[in-house]
């Protein structure tokens, strides 16, 4: 019997004038033992993002234009081989090795089947619920996302988080969620300024609100961490008396 082929890990990284900051982020995932490949998918960006990925060691991928995250994922997912994504978002402060490590482990380990950060800044009601639904930093298998390239196309530009929920919650895929407690990811209004980055927040939720509605958000909430509750649960003793039967 053939022993399945262990997982092998691309880093994604979308970005849009992110040249400030996607260094530090690169310096924890080029090289990295446990990612194979890293891809920068430079959507449409003014400053020197590109200049700084390919500096660092990155592979670059082009977006036509500003698109948008999800379409840029998209174009992205395009140039994956491996069998696995560690999506990553270009503007994290404080992201280390070993936190890479510690996001990937439980995917690779077998543990779960996709994982889910939990950064120490995330929004409080969050860390009270132990879950952000629309953390950008993930592991999760490429197959989850094999033929959805038609629904990607008609996601908006901040949809992604929200329909690969779904995906996951409709194929009951177990779930790690990931404890970064010195990884942060800087407001949008501290990057563009207050008017700015209120108005890109409303932006954004709104995408989110156009994908899955209010109600499913909570939903989706209530699911993953049953998704995530499952995984931590050890497996089922055997009765005693019984004897598993071998693999055939």
């Amino acid at each position: 019997m053939t022993a399945p082929a262990s997982p092998r890990f691309t880093c994604l990284i979308p970005a849009y004038d992110e040249a400030a900051r996607i260094g530090g982020v690169l310096d924890a995932v080029v090289g990295h033992p446990l990612i194979a490949a890293v891809i920068v998918v430079d959507d449409g960006s003014r400053d020197a993002t590109a200049a700084v990925a390919e500096a660092r060691g990155a592979r670059v991928v082009r977006t036509p234009g500003n698109l948008g995250k999800t379409r840029a994922l998209a174009a992205g997912l395009q140039a994956v081989t491996t069998s696995h994504v560690v999506l990553i978002d270009a503007d994290l402060v404080g992201l280390t090795p070993a936190a890479i490590t510690a996001l990937v482990e439980p995917v690779r380990r077998g543990l779960a089947s996709a994982a889910i950060s939990l950064r120490g800044n995330a929004p409080l009601t969050w860390r009270l619920i132990g879950i952000d639904y629309i953390s950008g930093e993930r592991v999760f298998s490429t197959a989850l996302l094999a033929g959805q390239s038609s629904r990607l196309a008609r996601l908006p530009r901040f949809g992604f988080e929200v329909f690969l929920n779904d995906r996951l919650i409709e194929t009951g895929t177990t779930l790690a969620i990931v404890l970064w407690p010195g990884v942060a990811s800087p407001s949008k209004a501290a990057k563009r300024g207050l008017r700015a980055g209120v108005r890109a927040d409303l932006a954004m939720m709104a995408d989110i609100f156009r994908t899955v509605s209010p109600l499913t958000c909570l939903k989706q909430i209530v699911s993953l961490r049953g998704l995530a509750e499952r995984s931590a649960r050890p497996p089922s003793p055997v009765p005693s008396g019984c004897i598993p039967r071998p693999p055939a």
